[in-house]
């Protein structure tokens, strides 16, 4: 496991587009990156990891992306006690504990930083794979937000909140 570099930006865009095409539940659909640059990856992995604010890590098989996680810090007086986690792992790397190790890291990142007290996430009804890991580290269901996802055919779809206290 590694933070990703400028270098990785083509690679980056061949993962999350190959990802969002194996499950339903990642945010987007293949085709809505479909006008995001290399240039544009290269920034974002430039800038939008490399501060105080917020850590990308990917995890690499044989030289090859096949997860990536990230968290993002609040940075308000009200809120700098929260951060939130995303993960994504292509399907061939299910079940082989690498979302639990990335998960570790990213617990670990927010205990190193001494305001955190919470991590949160939100994950697509239905997608009980994630909700198994995610209660398997520690996190809790807090709320929902009914009818957030809409999906291609039409169909509603519930997204929920989670919380871990640190």
């Amino acid at each position: 496991m590694r933070s990703p570099c400028e270098d990785d930006a083509e690679e980056m865009l061949r993962f999350i587009i190959k990802a969002s095409g194996e499950t339903e539940f990642l945010m987007k659909y293949p085709e809505e990156y479909s006008d995001f640059t290399l240039e544009q990856e290269k920034a974002f992995l430039r800038e939008g990891y490399c501060n105080q604010n917020g850590l990308m890590i990917v995890c690499t098989v044989n030289g090859k992306i096949a997860g990536s996680c990230q968290i993002s810090f609040c940075t308000g007086l009200k809120d700098r006690h929260r951060a939130s986690v995303a993960i994504a792992l292509l399907q061939e790397y299910w079940n082989l504990g690498i979302g639990t190790r990335m998960f570790e890291a990213l617990i670990q990142t927010a205990r190193d930083r001494n305001e955190v007290r919470q991590i949160e996430l939100d994950f697509i009804e239905g997608n009980s794979r994630a909700r198994s890991l995610y209660e398997k580290m520690g996190f809790r269901i807090t709320g929902v937000k009914p009818d957030a996802i809409r999906m291609k055919d039409g169909t509603f779809l519930n997204e929920y909140m989670m919380m871990k206290r640190l």
